[in-house]
């Protein structure tokens, strides 16, 4: 979600799940077709359940009127037979974009706002990626040079 100005968004949901017997190779799927769906945010954790079986939990942060889409998902492409889902809130910072001219090509850096101070920066990843694979140089060096520009 783009947001210019910092706010809270007060209907918001999380949705979990404890999942043990999962093969691990559908998780990223599920993942896949969660954000496609338009989840705000999707995770997984390592857990041990009872009789200390390794499983995994999968937690879900979408907006309200989601929910149910969200867990026709879930109920169709994982193991489970139950969902747990709270109400929440979430303060977002201001957001937006700038360029910054680096000796490969230009990248854009997220700004995060609070009360119309700068307090996050961070540069856009997949365009590091791609100068990084263009130009056959290390990632952390694409980042190195755009820290540069940024106070």
């Amino acid at each position: 979600m783009q947001h210019g100005q910092e706010h809270t968004d007060h209907d918001m949901i999380k949705i979990e799940v404890n999942l043990d017997d999962i093969p691990g190779e559908w998780l990223g799927h599920v993942m896949d077709l969660l954000f496609q769906s338009g989840a705000n945010d999707v995770f997984y954790i390592p857990i041990y359940m009872k009789k200390n079986r390794p499983g995994t939990m999968l937690q879900v942060l979408c907006e309200n009127k989601k929910k149910s889409e969200m867990m026709n998902i879930i109920f169709r492409e994982t193991t489970t037979l139950g969902v747990r889902y709270y109400p929440l809130s979430v303060n977002r910072l201001g957001r937006k974009f700038r360029k910054v001219e680096t000796p490969w090509g230009t990248v854009s850096v997220k700004e995060g706002l609070m009360q119309g101070e700068i307090v996050q920066q961070a540069p856009e990843f997949s365009d590091c990626k791609a100068i990084s694979e263009q130009y056959g140089i290390p990632l952390k060096l694409v980042f190195q040079e755009v820290w540069k520009h940024l106070k």
